[in-house]
C-alpha cells in the first residue's frame, strides 16, 4: 500500500485514472475508525488512518476505568476480529463486560499493530481542513471528478494528502455540552474550568481526593450521569446533589429489568434505589442559568418549574451533558445535516429523543450515510450529532456498508447484517410511554 502526499498547493486537478488509485482517508482511530481500516484491508484498498491523539483509541483512555455494558460481543467488528486471529491474536470472552481500558489494550492496540494496519496510520495528527482539489465549496464543475485535499497538522507542519474517499469517525468526544440549560457557552462557565469537569473522571482513582469529602453536584440524566453517581456513593464523606432537566427523575431509570443488556438496566436499578434510600438529593426538572464561584462554593443559579431557585455551597460540579460534532474542519465540504441534532439527516427521524425513546436504531448503512458530497461519510458516534445514544456495533455495520459500496459491492452495501438488544424503553412519543417502536 501507498499513499500520495503532496505540498505543492498549485497541483493541478487529477485525472479520473489518477483519482482511482488514491487512498481512502480515515479520520479517527478509534473502534470505528480502525474497524473501516480492517474492511478495506480485506478488500485490499490503499487507506491512510489519521489519529489526532498519540495513541489510537485515545479518546476512550480518557474514560479507561468505566465498564461497558455491553459485553465483547458488541465491541468488536467481526473483519476486524478475522484479520487479528489470523494473525495469532486471542479473542477475550465475549460474555464478559470490558472496561474502556481494555477495549484499547485487548484489541484496539492488538489490530493498530497489523503489519497490514500500522504503516498506515498517522498518529500526533490533526486534519485542520478538507476541501477538493483545486475548489472550493461553490464550485460544480467535474467536483465530484477531483480527489479530497487533507491539510494535516503535526507538530507545527502542514501536509497536504489527497486521497478518493473519505470515512470522518471523529466521533463526539471532546467536545462537551456546557452546563448551561440553553446549551450555550458563556465565558463565566469557561472560567470555572478548575471546578467543573465535563466526562467521567475516575473518582475512586486518581481523581478521589477531587471529590471526597465534597459536596458534588452531578448535571445531567443519562448513562454516564447515573455512572458518575455511582461511583460517587462509594466515597466518604461525599454528598450527592443531581441535577436533571427531566420532569421526573424515574425517566432515567430507563428499562431496567425489562433491558435486553442486564449491565444497563442493572444501572438504573441501582440509581433507583440510591435514589430511594435518601443517599441523593435531587432537583428536576432543574434549568442551570448560570453559575457563581461565591470564593468558597459555587452557588447554581436556575428554575424549576420557572420559579428562580438557587443550589448554594458545591464544591465541584461534574458535568455530563453530553457532546456535540465538531465542523470546523469541514467548512469546505457540502454537508447534509439536521439542524436540530446535528445528526446525518436521513437518521434524524430514527434518532430525535423528540420523537421517541428507543435505544436501538434500526440498521442503516452507505444509503442513509451519504452526503452531498460523493464519498464522503461521517459515521460513529458523529453520526449521530447530539444524540445520546450510540453502540460500537452500530458503527461497525456503517463502515462494513460503506466500504462494501466504495469498493463496488453495491449488494453488499444494501444488505443489513446487524442485530441489536432492546432496551427495555421504547416509545414512538414521550407523551405515551412504553409503546411500542
Amino acid at each position: 500500500m501507498s499513499f500520495t502526499i503532496l505540498t505543492n498547493c498549485c497541483e493541478t486537478p487529477v485525472s479520473k485514472g489518477a483519482l482511482s488509485t488514491m487512498p481512502i482517508a480515515i479520520i479517527g482511530a478509534g473502534p470505528v475508525g480502525l474497524a473501516a481500516a480492517a474492511h478495506l484491508v480485506a478488500k485490499n484498498e490503499q487507506f491512510v488512518l489519521i489519529e489526532s491523539g498519540p495513541s489510537v483509541g485515545n479518546n476512550i483512555l480518557t474514560w479507561g476505568h468505566v465498564r461497558l455494558f455491553s459485553s465483547w460481543q458488541f465491541n468488536i467488528d467481526k473483519v476486524a476480529m478475522h484479520l487479528l486471529q489470523e494473525n495469532g491474536w486471542l479473542a477475550p470472552v465475549m460474555k464478559r463486560l470490558p472496561y474502556g481500558k481494555d477495549i484499547v489494550e485487548d484489541y484496539l492496540i492488538p489490530l493498530a499493530n497489523l503489519p497490514q494496519i500500522k504503516p498506515f496510520i498517522k498518529l500526533d495528527s490533526t486534519v485542520m481542513a478538507i476541501s477538493k482539489n483545486g475548489l472550493d465549496k461553490m464550485k460544480n464543475a467535474k467536483r465530484d471528478e477531483q480527489s479530497f485535499v487533507l491539510y494535516v497538522e503535526k507538530e507545527g507542519q502542514t501536509e497536504r494528502i489527497e486521497a478518493r474517499a473519505i470515512i470522518d469517525a471523529t466521533g463526539t468526544w471532546g467536545q462537551p455540552n456546557p452546563v448551561n440549560a440553553d446549551n450555550v457557552w458563556t465565558k463565566q462557565e469557561e472560567l470555572l474550568a478548575s471546578k467543573i469537569t465535563y466526562g467521567i473522571p475516575d473518582i475512586t482513582g486518581e481523581s478521589r481526593s477531587k471529590f471526597e469529602h465534597k459536596r458534588v453536584a452531578v448535571v445531567g440524566g443519562g448513562h454516564s450521569a447515573i455512572n458518575t453517581i455511582l461511583e460517587l456513593a462509594t466515597l466518604e464523606g461525599t454528598e450527592i446533589v443531581w441535577i436533571l432537566r427531566k420532569n421526573r427523575v424515574e425517566d432515567a431509570y430507563g428499562g431496567e429489568a425489562l433491558d435486553a443488556l442486564p449491565a444497563r438496566g442493572q444501572l438504573g436499578s441501582r440509581i433507583h434505589q440510591l435514589v430511594d434510600s435518601g443517599r441523593i438529593t435531587t432537583h428536576t426538572p432543574f434549568l442551570i442559568h448560570q453559575v457563581i464561584d461565591e470564593g468558597n462554593a459555587l452557588t447554581i443559579h436556575g428554575t424549576t418549574k420557572g420559579e428562580g431557585t438557587a443550589i448554594h455551597h458545591i464544591d465541584e460540579i461534574i458535568a455530563n451533558t453530553g457532546s456535540r460534532p465538531n465542523f470546523n474542519f469541514l467548512r469546505e465540504i457540502r454537508l447534509d445535516i439536521d439542524s436540530a441534532s446535528e445528526s446525518i439527516s436521513k437518521l434524524a427521524p430514527l434518532i430525535d429523543p423528540n420523537l421517541h425513546s428507543c435505544g436501538t436504531v434500526r440498521p442503516h448503512g452507505e444509503t442513509e450515510l451519504r452526503q452531498p458530497e460523493k464519498n464522503f461519510y461521517i459515521v460513529g458516534m458523529k453520526s449521530y450529532g447530539r444524540a445520546p445514544t450510540f453502540l460500537m456495533a452500530t458503527g461497525y455495520e456503517q463502515v462494513r456498508s460503506i466500504v462494501a459500496h466504495l469498493t463496488g459491492d453495491l449488494e453488499a452495501a444494501k444488505r443489513v447484517e446487524l442485530d441489536l438488544p432492546e432496551t427495555g424503553v421504547c416509545s414512538t412519543n414521550l407523551l405515551t410511554k412504553n409503546s411500542c417502536c
